[in-house]
């Protein structure tokens, strides 16, 4: 039984070493990867260096950008405003042009009998006048010249 006893130890120490030899063998590979790893990480991080400083310069350039629309805005409000008060006056503009259509509109309607009765004083006025030019024109031409020097008359006009 003590032949058992050693088979059974040296089969125990054939499991341990191979168990100590796969350990070892896992370990070696996990320390390939953890290397690979290593580099890779130190990559990524000269990677952020660069990507941290490309996103502060376009950070700066955003904020230098944000700024100068803030700017041209406000000088863009002053131009609104500045238009918004052209509208109001052409507004205003319109609004008494308008009062004073109304206005004349109300007072020739008011007046229009007057407006009638003008009319047609002034066609008898013209009428009148014509009437007039036209008979001293021939009482002009009817009017008799007398010479009192040579005792004759001769008709004729002026």
């Amino acid at each position: 039984m003590e032949v058992v006893l050693y088979i059974a130890a040296l089969v125990a120490a054939i499991g341990f070493l191979v168990l100590c030899i796969s350990l070892g063998a896992t370990l070696f590979s996990l320390k390939g990867t953890l290397n690979n790893l290593s580099k890779t990480l130190a990559g990524i991080e000269g990677q952020m260096e660069g990507v941290t400083r490309e996103t502060t310069t376009l950070l700066s350039k955003t904020n230098s950008l944000a700024e100068d629309i803030s700017q041209k805005s406000e000088k863009l409000n002053t131009v609104v405003d500045a238009v918004k008060g052209i509208g109001d006056s052409v507004n205003g503009l319109n609004e008494s042009v308008q009062r004073i259509t109304t206005s004349i509109s109300k007072e020739v309607g008011k007046n229009e009998e007057k407006i009638a009765q003008v009319v047609q004083w002034s066609n008898v006025a013209m009428g009148i006048a014509d009437k007039w030019r036209q008979r001293k024109t021939i009482n002009d031409q009817d009017v008799a010249v007398v010479d009192t020097v040579n005792n004759t008359s001769k008709e004729g006009c002026k």
